[in-house]
């Protein structure tokens, strides 16, 4: 379970995205400004902050400095777009921004990007199914489920790409060779169901692999 550290002094932000994230599998803990944020980091260990840029207490850069001296990564929060704050941002070590209002899925999207990036997390959550990318075990419900070559290969192109629409010319350019036969277009539409039977809740009403009517599929 990565940890996070979120660093901002709204109140009802923070009750909010505490809520999300725990609910997201995350162990949230939370700081109103820079002192407390560097006590914290001193204290304890993180997998990434989430940290405002304007604090009552303090700023985020400086808690960005703080935390590139324990190499933890740093996504800003911000309700400037202005152009300079992302920058000198960015120039002291941010992995990422994301300017208020946000969509909690984004930031989610964007923390698991961060995770994986800097090889603190490992394992993406698929609803009820998990993938350990580094094991390249898939479990679902804490049970393993047995994969062949090729649908793994095809489930780690979809967590790869997670968010984008892929079109099954590009699923086939991706997966032909995985296990060195073949594959064509019923073929694909096969492994879609196979791994669709293994990893969904309801296999002929599929909430992970979605469909994307004549244009693709989608992993969300």
């Amino acid at each position: 379970m990565a940890r996070i550290l979120l660093v901002e002094d709204d109140k009802a932000i923070v009750t909010s995205l505490r809520e999300y994230l725990a609910g997201e599998g995350f162990a949230v803990e939370t700081a109103d400004g820079q002192s407390r944020a560097e006590v914290l980091l001193m204290e304890q260990g993180f997998d990434l902050l989430l940290v405002d840029m304007s604090l009552r207490d303090g700023d985020g850069f400086g808690v960005c400095a703080a935390a590139g001296q324990r190499d933890v990564p740093v996504i800003f929060l911000t309700a400037n777009s202005d152009e300079n704050s992302v920058v000198s941002g960015l120039d002291m070590g941010a992995a990422d921004y994301i300017t208020k209002p946000f969509r909690p899925r984004e930031l989610l999207s964007r923390i698991r990007g961060v995770l994986r990036r800097s090889g603190r997390d490992t394992v993406v959550h698929l609803q009820n199914a998990a993938v350990d990318t580094e094991k390249g075990v898939v479990t679902k419900n804490g049970a393993e489920i047995p994969l062949s070559a090729l649908e793994y290969r095809l489930l780690q192109v979809f967590v790869n790409n997670r968010g984008r629409l892929l079109s099954r010319d590009r699923l086939l350019e991706e997966i032909w060779d995985a296990a060195g036969d073949f594959v064509n277009d019923n073929t694909l539409t096969v492994y879609i169901k196979r791994l669709r039977e293994k990893i969904e809740d309801d296999p002929q009403n599929p909430t992970i692999i979605r469909t994307v009517r004549g244009l693709g599929y989608r992993v969300d």
